[in-house]
């Protein structure tokens, strides 16, 4: 009998946690929403003003869910390391462009380029850092993700024994260090 009421007890303030959690989920997406109006309509008259902080109050209440299903106090480091990770991707996809490049024009282009399926188990057990990795591989030029699956499991299809080679990398790392998954 302890046991069950230790199980509703849990119970309660695990609900307790998640609507706490799904208001500053509702929060966030309003602002996002309002943010987004502001910066694609530009107009300030009184109306207009208050259909879209309306429009973005209705969004909000019925989608809070699909933009931050699992609020954490993590988001902020979250957000700001995905931000520091924006310019290294863009770099490496200038570096992998310029590879991409030199093969493409080398005399020996048939012998340099050496396609090749590498699978790889990767330590990402969340869907959404599964996913920025799938979709950074594939944004860098010469690989392009084949299957991603939910338990970190990767198959990519590389131009170059070098690009090959070179996964997961540097870029499984940065991607677990902003999720914590180390």
């Amino acid at each position: 009998m302890a046991q069950t009421s230790h199980n509703i007890s849990d119970s309660v303030h695990s609900e307790e946690r998640r609507k706490k959690f799904s208001f500053v989920s509702f929060f966030l997406t309003f602002i996002l929403m309002v943010l987004t109006w502001v910066v694609l309509s530009g107009n300030f008259s009184t109306l207009l003003v208050s259909l879209g902080v309306i429009s973005s109050l209705l969004v909000a209440w019925f989608f809070h869910d699909l933009l931050f299903p699992n609020v954490t106090f993590r988001y902020p480091g979250i957000f700001f390391g995905f931000i520091a990770y924006i310019p290294w991707l863009i770099l490496e996809i200038v570096k992998a462009n310029f590879n991409l490049m030199y093969l493409i024009f080398h005399p020996r282009m048939k012998e340099l380029i050496d396609p090749h399926i590498t699978v790889f188990q990767t330590n990402l057990t969340s869907a959404l850092p599964i996913t920025i990795l799938a979709n950074s591989i594939t944004l860098t030029p010469g690989t392009i993700t084949v299957t991603a699956t939910a338990d970190g499991l990767f198959s990519v299809h590389a131009i170059d024994r070098q690009s090959a080679e070179a996964l997961p990398g540097t870029m499984l790392a940065k991607v677990a260090d902003i999720y914590g998954e180390k």
